[in-house]
């Protein structure tokens, strides 16, 4: 690839050598779980030149799944990223997970990518977890291109996936490719554009191919789809498609440059199909990758905040002559140490240099650069605007951390992780696996941000909290093999939380006197219901200074902290709101600890009168099974009470819709695959809390209560 020379601005050096951003394509790879997208990443490897050997998933020799768990489980845990090159243009690919419980993975790739590549399954279709990250890409304005893949498994059907992505995605896919044959029969892709079929042998060498005309019995359908094809491309050219509409055929680097603006803006979505694993039609996905998808200049900048979160209006443009902006995407801790994973947006930075970490306010020497290929590195002496790399030697970044020049401060939009819905009590087996699971669980908390761990007041148990029974069985494996800790177990929690359904308006006045000064403090106030999904909400109503406003903040402070143990069983209190109606205070024993105090106490005073309710989180669950299970499986959920939504037939089996209570969906895989003779398949994800039904919640408080006595 081509360099440019550049003047010297804000470093030291004589100048900067700035790589061609033209030919950068920072892409990540995300699908459902199982629908190919590790594959698919193989080949592109193996394709590019990257790799000399294809390694299979089933046989747990892929590239990018190097942990002993994925290979073993035969799924994508944690993302990986490798850099390649097609056709003069870099790829750094991001190959992330498909389990709903390692979502985070995708959220935080897809913050920092400039383009994707949706695999979906050509017989499964649009699957659950490929709406959630479509819709994470959504909300990242990542540009994508479509790959229908698996056309060669049993019930495929190319034209109802891409119906799929209409209606139950909201995209408007834009067709480059149909497939010749299916099923068994799949022998190749017509390429619409260029009017040419890619026709692959029987030898499953992804070069074995030859181009040929477009097969008579698939003419009229082809002419139809470019048809629609160029219409919606022209759209993006008014001079073109006028000329179009006089009867001018435009020519290829029009639809290609067409194409390239629509895809970049949104407005549709180029489709491909193919069979990663039978190596046909990824030569065209790469190909689709370098003509559609956007280089780092083409992206919308990344925006600037100041310490409180608040947008700046600056942006940061990725330009090597601009003052260096990083962010801190993915922590990890290997047998080399914790590597950072820096997206650089602007600037530059060397091996050596210091950089500023706006969180913490202090400074972080960058120790190594390297350019990952999966869990192998090369090493590098500088990083660039456009670069993805990890570097070493940072010691207090967590996930999410703006990197800047000190000389030039400034913090990108933070990432927000969700919060996790189940929880673990772990114990060491001994006092020297006590001292490496303190360790071992710190480096794990800093890699994976959807992971808490917490330490129980009333029994000192550590609780491990995740995203589902998946990721806390992984973390498990993961302090035994991985960091040599032996561990004993509980059983999995519900993450309850607690609301109030009644307003109540009450006093509390807090007095002490021990001689000398004293600690006073009275407040009027109300505790309400909130607004659903508000969290806890604090306002002033007072007037004529009976409460200063310096003391406003201590009264919050109060109720807020008290907000994190509820009345009924300790769990955390959500969706409630606090106003400070009056009060009133002493000119010498006030103090913002007196209102504080009166704060703690009020809440305990007035909380139990608000009529307290326990709630539960609710999954939204969405089952697959052959249709001859289908009554057992809905008689199934419907004992778990859960609430049925949609049934959608297809051509291998049913999709059963609902939402579920998290509390009676532990162990359900062993369950459905029971009731289907080990054919079913399940996936959930959090959805909302509800209130619980009396009776379990006095079986959960029944629980706590007797858990702390204990």
């Amino acid at each position: 690839m081509e360099d440019i020379i550049l003047k010297p601005v804000w470093t030291n050096h004589e100048a900067i050598t700035m790589k061609n951003l033209s030919k950068y394509r920072n892409i990540g790879i995300f699908a459902h779980v199982d629908a190919g997208k590790t594959t698919t990443t193989e080949r592109i490897l193996s394709l590019t030149g990257k790799i000399h050997r294809i390694g299979e998933v089933h046989d747990g020799e892929a590239t990018t799944d190097f942990m002993d768990q994925e290979r073993e489980r035969g799924i994508t845990i944690q993302s990986a990223a490798v850099s390649t090159f097609w056709e003069d243009h870099r790829l750094n690919i991001i190959d992330t997970p498909g389990h709903v419980d390692f979502t985070i993975e995708v959220y935080r790739s897809l913050k920092v990518l400039d383009g994707g590549v949706g695999v979906f399954c050509g017989s499964g279709g649009v699957e659950p977890q490929s709406e959630t990250n479509w819709r994470y890409a959504n909300d990242s304005e990542v540009a994508r291109i479509v790959f229908v893949n698996k056309l060669d498994r049993v019930g495929a059907d190319f034209f109802r996936v891409v119906e799929q992505i209409k209606t139950l995605l909201g995209a408007k896919p834009l067709v480059l490719t149909l497939p010749i044959g299916i099923e068994d029969g799949f022998t190749g892709v017509v390429d619409i554009l260029t009017r040419k079929a890619w026709v692959w042998d029987g030898s499953g060498d992804p070069e074995n191919y030859h181009l040929e005309e477009v097969p008579e019995n698939m003419a009229d359908q082809v002419e139809a789809y470019r048809q629609e094809l160029v219409e919606m491309a022209l759209e993006h050219d008014d001079d073109a498609m006028e000329q179009y509409l006089e009867g001018a055929e435009p020519d290829l680097d029009t639809l290609k440059a067409c194409i390239r603006k629509g895809t970049i803006s949104l407005d549709f979505f180029p489709t491909l199909c193919g069979s990663a694993f039978k190596n046909k039609g990824v030569q065209l996905v790469l190909n689709a990758i370098v003509d559609y998808l956007p280089n780092p200049m083409e992206v919308q900048p990344q925006a600037e905040v100041d310490l409180e979160g608040n947008e700046t209006g600056e942006m940061a443009v990725v330009d090597v002559r601009k003052p260096f902006r990083a962010l801190a995407f993915k922590i990890m801790d290997d047998r080399y140490g914790a590597l950072t994973f820096l997206r650089v947006y602007s600037g530059r930075i060397d091996k050596g240099s210091t950089v500023l970490n706006t969180a913490t306010g202090k400074t972080e020497r960058i120790g190594r650069i390297v350019e990952m290929h999966a869990d192998s590195r090369a090493e590098l002496n500088t990083a660039q605007a456009g670069d993805i790399v990890a570097v070493l030697g940072m010691k207090n970044v967590k996930t999410g951390n703006t990197l800047c020049d000190p000389n030039h401060p400034a913090s990108l939009e933070p990432m927000v992780f969700p919060d996790p819905v189940i929880s673990m009590a772990v114990s060491p087996k001994d006092k020297s696996a006590s001292e490496k699971m303190g360790v071992a669980l710190g480096k794990m908390v800093s890699e994976d941000p959807s992971f808490h761990v917490t330490t129980d007041q009333d029994s000192g148990e550590t609780i491990l909290m995740g995203m589902g029974e998946l990721h806390l069985d992984i973390k498990v494996d993961l302090l035994r093999r991985t960091h040599g800790v032996a561990v004993e177990v509980g059983k999995p929690q519900v993450a309850y939380r607690e609301t109030i359904t009644r307003r109540v308006e009450d006093i509390y006045i807090h007095k002490k006197q021990t001689g000398g000064a004293g600690q006073f403090g009275r407040i009027d106030y109300v505790i309400e219901p909130g607004e659903k999904g508000s969290g806890y909400v604090f306002e002033s109503k007072v007037t004529g200074g009976n409460v200063p406003r310096e003391y406003w903040p201590a009264v919050d402070k109060g109720f807020r902290n008290c907000m994190e143990v509820g009345v009924l069983a300790g769990y955390p209190c959500i969706d409630v709101k606090v106003i400070l109606l009056d009060g009133a205070y002493h000119a010498v024993d006030s103090s913002a600890v007196a209102f504080e105090l009166a704060a703690r106490a009020a809440y305990r005073q007035s909380m139990i009168k608000a009529d307290p309710q326990l709630l539960e989180p609710i999954m939204k669950v969405d089952v697959f099974t052959p249709e001859e299970h289908v009554g057992d499986v809905i008689g199934d959920l419907n004992r778990r009470r859960g609430m049925i939504k949609a049934q959608e037939a297809g051509p291998t089996g049913v999709r059963i819709k609902g939402d579920l209570p998290l509390a009676d969906m532990f162990g359900y895989i062993g369950d459905l695959r029971t009731i289907t003779s080990g054919r079913g398949q399940f996936s959930m994800e959090f959805s909302h809390y509800m209130p619980c039904p009396k009776t379990v919640a006095e079986m959960v408080i029944r629980e706590v209560l007797a858990r702390n006595a204990a």
